[in-house]
């Protein structure tokens, strides 16, 4: 029997990313994101929830991650489920929790103001810039190795 332990997501991010390097030089990137669900109730009143959502990139994806991602902006968001256990110094109590190890990552919707705007957004600018050999294309979908379990700092 097959395992399936993929997950996609479209949210948006709930906080600024934070990349660091473990000791062996890879990047690592944590971000929130929140994923919006609505609904109608029984009696037809139109409801909506937010899910939060704990996600870890490595590599050159969490770089691309790092740079390009700021709060409220949306992501599509491909990858795998972890649960990540421990025990509690200060209660002794056993805790978990489940987050996504982000495998790829697409930017959606326009960039802020001051970035520079792709094709759809810039129109003749963008016929300029490309004359003068000049790129406003998007950056790239990002993907990259996950790391070794001795890489992992916790």
């Amino acid at each position: 029997m097959a395992s399936f332990n993929k997950v996609i997501l479209l949210g948006n991010l709930t906080r600024d990313p934070e990349v660091r390097y473990t000791p062996k030089g890879s990047a690592v990137c944590d971000l929130g994101i929140a994923v919006n669900r609505v609904y109608t109730t029984d009696s037809g009143e139109k409801r909506e929830e937010a899910t939060f959502v704990d996600v870890t990139f490595w590599g050159r994806t969490a770089e691309v991650a790092g740079e390009y991602l700021k709060k409220g902006r949306p992501v599509f968001i491909e990858g795998r489920l972890q649960l990540d256990s421990w025990e509690d110094k200060q209660s002794g109590q056993k805790r978990s929790k489940l987050k996504v190890i982000g495998e790829t990552m697409q930017l959606i919707g326009a960039r802020s103001a001051g970035a520079t705007a792709g094709p759809s957004e810039q129109g003749e600018e963008d016929r300029t810039s490309r004359a003068a050999g000049k790129s406003s294309a998007p950056p790239p979908k990002a993907s990259a190795p996950q790391p070794d379990d001795d890489e992992i700092p916790f």
